[in-house]
């Protein structure tokens, strides 16, 4: 079967939203601190292993029939801060180690066969501090190097997630595997100035650069402008794409040059309990044409109840041509990767396809949750691509027993609307796949 690699490359396993906030709350081991310089080491681990009964054909080693598989990586390094009167200097710097084992995922993007330890974070900026009053706590913050950066949920960038290994294109995009954990999410290199303070008006103006072949080594600029209020924050985007590398453009042919305006919003409006998000995105893709991306969502939570439920419903649409860009998990799992069997291994990858979603949870202790994910997939256009249609339910649960380490078991049942045979992308039948993947994590 020949692929079309341009159509399904887009798809990114990002770390979910449940292990970032995770890891991103990891608290420095301190290992030096005086009046002005702190210095501290941090190490975030996580470990998976992963059962499809179904595989998908997303590369050249891609099969039918069940995998299993583990992924894991672990991320280590150090961080600095140095005061400087009212304001500060800040630095980072990171490996991660990476490697998948067993059968490799069930879309072949990973054979069993990656290993690989390299820098991720390089990076060091300067905050204002109190100096400049006007603008806020630290209203100017500037950094320059190797870091993770993510605009407003994840809609259209949240890291450079993509972590193919040794299944596609040969290895020419092997970036060490753990495709679905996602372990390297930096941008190769970066040039991030945000103004103002946590309330009232900011913004950012970025140039970012990806190194990930999988992405085309994409050169973007980047300018936001937001309003943030106690009641939620509106805001609006332009991302204009410079540049991507001869030797990888092919990937994605109409992407350079291509430019996104967006406008988005999110928080209760002032109802307490009441969860409201939405973002529209016009892409210009010159002689192209254009194409859009859309979502509105609303959620409750019954925060008086026993166990504190909350739903939520969300409709999201991307026309065929639609290139999703870097998006990923921002807030929560389910963000925007839409299924842990679709967004992961058989489409839809944010491109071509209207999406119901269904979310609710319960938290009967604060250390443990549970939650289901119900989604419908439609795809728009036969021509733009495989038949990605199909139904997903997820069922998971998230539990800390200590502030150091986390578990969360998962449970998916996937059926698609077609086999690969009859256009989609389920090797072998189009019956359901039932899906399972146990993650453990730890931060020090």
């Amino acid at each position: 079967m020949k692929l079309c690699y341009s159509a399904f490359l887009p798809v990114a396993a990002v770390t979910s939203g449940v292990i970032a906030a995770s890891l991103s709350s990891a608290q420095a081991a301190e290992i030096f601190s005086n009046t002005d310089t702190q210095i501290g080491a941090n190490i975030e681990a996580v470990l998976g292993a992963f059962h499809s009964q179904e595989g998908y054909a997303q590369s050249e080693t891609s099969a039918p029939g069940g995998r299993d598989w583990q992924e894991g990586f672990a991320k280590f390094g150090l961080d600095a801060t140095h005061a400087l009167g009212e304001s500060s200097f800040y630095a980072n710097v990171a490996w991660v180690s990476s490697a998948t084992t067993g059968q490799g995922d069930a879309a072949g993007y990973t054979t069993g066969d990656e290993r690989k330890t390299r820098l991720e974070n390089l990076y060091a900026g300067w905050k204002s501090g109190n100096a400049l009053p006007a603008l806020g706590v630290d209203g100017i913050d500037f950094s320059l190097g190797r870091q993770r950066i993510q605009l407003g949920d994840g809609f259209l960038i949240s890291g450079d997630a993509l972590n193919f290994g040794e299944g596609v294109l040969g290895g020419d995009l092997d970036r060490g595997g753990a495709y679905y954990l996602a372990g390297r999410q930096s941008f190769e290199n970066t040039a991030v100035l945000k103004l103002g303070g946590e309330q009232g008006w900011r913004g950012d103006v970025m140039w970012l650069a990806s190194g990930n072949p999988a992405q085309a080594k994409s050169e973007l600029a980047v300018a936001n402008l937001e309003r943030v209020t106690d009641n939620g924050t509106l805001g609006i985007s332009y991302i204009d794409v410079l540049n991507t590398d001869d030797d990888y453009a092919f990937l994605y042919p109409d992407r350079e040059n291509v430019k996104v305006y967006s406008v988005r919003g999110q928080g209760n409006a002032g109802v307490e309990n009441l969860f409201l998000s939405g973002e529209y995105a016009l892409q210009k893709n010159g002689s192209a044409g254009d194409e859009n991306a859309w979502y509105l969502e609303a959620g409750w939570t019954f925060s008086d109840a026993a166990w504190t439920p909350s739903v939520s419903y969300r409709f999201s649409r991307f026309s065929d041509q639609y290139d999703p860009l870097f998006y990923g998990n921002g807030r929560a799992l389910g963000t925007w990767f839409q299924g842990e069997v679709a967004a992961n291994y058989g489409g839809p990858f944010n491109t071509n396809t209207r999406v119901h979603q269904l979310n609710a949870s319960l938290s009967p202790f604060e250390t443990l949750s549970f939650g289901a994910m119900w989604y419908d997939f439609t795809s728009l256009s036969d021509d733009a691509g495989p038949n990605t249609g199909g139904q997903e339910l997820d069922l998971y649960a998230f539990w800390a027993p200590s502030e150091h380490w986390w578990v969360m078991p998962l449970i998916g049942h996937y059926t698609p609307d077609a086999s690969a045979t009859s256009g989609g992308t389920q090797l072998g039948s189009d019956s359901a796949n039932l899906y399972t993947q146990l993650l453990v994590g730890f931060n020090f």
